[in-house]
């Protein structure tokens, strides 16, 4: 890993984020943010749901080539 980042790192990027946003406006971030990444892991586990549909499909469609046929 790149970047080695430890606790006076840290303190060192919360008071810069403080500054720059301000107390009024820093739930008003964190909220955005929090949003923001319950969106993103809604939308991969979507992703992954309609792979996990697509392959059962496939399996269902090669395990039964013949019904389609005699329809």
């Amino acid at each position: 890993m790149p970047f080695h980042m430890g606790p006076m790192e840290i303190g060192i990027i919360l008071v810069i984020i403080l500054i720059i946003f301000g107390v009024g406006k820093l739930p008003q971030v964190g909220g955005a943010i929090g949003k923001s990444i319950s969106e993103f892991k809604k939308a991969r586990s979507g992703e992954e749901e309609d792979k996990s549909k697509d392959v059962a499909k496939s399996k269902e469609a090669e395990s039964e080539p013949g019904d389609k046929d005699k329809s």
